[in-house]
């Protein structure tokens, strides 16, 4: 059974730093790609940042590049998140997603790219 566990969230204030955890279980995730998206109320899901396998590429949305760093350790089937200068706008349910790697980089982005998701941990940016 494939399992995607994120930990990690919690209430900090604007300015302030979160790291996020995700480990993965279940199958070997070799040649997957991994990455983060997050959902604010009323708001669609949103893609936040991706790194591949091999090459260990990364790719981030406008909105948090600069700010958050995407990074992982594949001995450990671990894709972690650091967060810095969070602003009241990052406050979401953030959502770690694997799924095999893209052919093209634009799909890194596409939330129809991944296959496997957590459950989601609650991140909230007080100002």
């Amino acid at each position: 059974q494939v399992q995607l566990v994120e930990s990690g969230g919690g209430l900090v204030q604007a300015g302030g730093s979160l790291r996020l955890s995700c480990a993965a279980s279940g199958r070997s995730f070799a040649g997957y790609a991994m990455g983060w998206f997050r959902q604010a109320p009323g708001k669609e899901r949103e893609f936040v940042a991706a790194i591949s396998w091999s090459l260990s590429t990364t790719y981030y949305s406008d909105s948090v590049t600069g700010r958050f760093t995407i990074s992982r350790d594949n001995a450990k089937n671990t894709v972690y998140l650091q967060m810095n200068s969070l602003k009241a706008g990052d406050t979401a349910v953030y959502y770690c997603a694997a799924g095999i790697s893209p052919t093209s980089a634009g799909n890194y982005y596409r939330h129809t790219s991944y296959g496997y998701w957590g459950q989601g941990t609650q991140v909230t940016v007080s100002s």
